[in-house]
């Protein structure tokens, strides 16, 4: 950045002369397109702000506000009524949802940790644990750690990585995911500070290059929220049923052994498993409504199943081998439904105590 110094009042005094010689052409004979630019000039104003990646600019604008930009406040204070965010899922979710099934096979790296010798299946268990609360410290949505975690293993995938460095990939997805998902990401500073400063902002943006040109700055991935989000209105669950899939959802990040399993059947499988768990339990309120869409639930699994979402490579994609999702014989993909309800009954049973430290968090 360049600044200049005020040398005993000099230059600032020569400025203002030379602004106040210079006269303003008079309204009559500007053109109507020059008219409408200078009113707008006048209701923005510049603000300049030094952030971590670089040098912002953002337009500010002016106190007052037109009537354009009430009706759209207005309508983002207003609350959808019920039953309309299940209409717009109806009417946009489908098409979304087969868009991202085709892209799963693309970014879903099943062997992550295939060319890693330094690292296992139970240091990445202690690192996505770890990321869990950070991205709830910043409040970051679930998506955002949904998408960390699996820009963190497809880079993981691709690039052999040391031990001492593992937790720094781990803050870097996170910043990445943050950057791509949130609205305003965390701070370098706070993430280094919760890795006890041993990594430098330096090495994290060289990391943070690194992991893009690796991945050729494709970020937008299926993630576990996204399934769990479409499945959850797409059979009306109750919020206590979708938060308990979510906090299973979040077991399955930690534990490697899920990663066979693509995104969209976790999350329709965790989604099943709540609701009977919930079932299991007397007294809830809940328990009626969760029974009521129990036979809409089934049908809709069993529709997933019959499914056939097959890939075709690109030049410009890249596919990991082993994750092909293309699977031709529907009882194998039953058996693979019901292996992974089974294995998630299994982790639930034995991190039950985990599950209500998750949802009091």
């Amino acid at each position: 950045m360049v600044s200049f110094e005020n040398c005993e009042g000099g230059f600032d005094s020569v400025f203002k002369r030379s602004r106040m010689n210079v006269a303003s052409p008079s309204p009559e004979t500007l053109t109507l397109a020059q008219q409408r630019q200078t009113a707008r000039n006048r209701k923005q104003k510049l603000v300049s702000k030094l952030r971590d990646s670089g040098f912002e600019e953002d337009l500010a604008c002016s106190p007052s506000s037109s009537p354009a930009k009430n009706e759209i406040s207005l309508l983002m204070s207003q609350k959808p009524v019920a039953g309309q965010l299940c209409s717009w899922y109806l009417q946009y979710g489908d098409i979304g949802f087969m868009i991202q099934r085709e892209k799963e096979a693309q970014f879903h790296p099943c062997k992550s940790l295939a060319r890693q010798p330094q690292l296992t299946a139970e240091a990445r268990c202690k690192l996505v644990s770890w990321l869990i609360p950070v991205h709830k410290h910043f409040r970051l949505s679930f998506e955002c750690c949904c998408l960390a975690v699996n820009i963190m293993d497809r880079f993981l995938a691709s690039t052999p990585v040391a031990a001492d460095c593992f937790q720094l990939i781990g803050v870097t997805a996170l910043l990445l995911a943050s950057k791509q998902v949130e609205v305003c990401s965390p701070r370098i500073s706070h993430l280094l500070s919760l890795c006890c400063d041993v990594f430098t902002k330096e090495q994290l943006c060289n990391l943070e290059c690194l992991i893009l040109l690796r991945l050729n700055f494709r970020l937008s991935a299926p993630t576990l929220a996204f399934f769990l989000d479409y499945y959850t209105n797409c059979i009306e669950a109750s919020q206590l049923c979708s938060n308990l899939a979510q906090n299973v959802c979040e077991l399955t990040l930690a534990d490697y052994a899920f990663n066979k399993y693509p995104p969209s059947l976790t999350a329709s499988c965790a989604l099943s498993v709540a609701s009977e768990l919930l079932k299991s339990k007397q007294g809830l309120p809940e328990h009626e409504t969760i029974h009521s869409h129990e036979v809409q639930w089934d049908s809709f699994v069993d529709e997933l199943c019959s499914q056939s979402v097959s890939f075709q490579p690109t030049g410009n994609s890249q596919h990991y081998e082993g994750d092909s999702l293309a699977v031709k014989d529907d009882s194998y993909k039953q058996s693979l439904v019901q292996e992974c309800k089974d294995n998630l009954k299994l982790l639930v049973s034995l991190n039950l105590e985990t599950l209500d430290v998750m949802s009091t968090m």
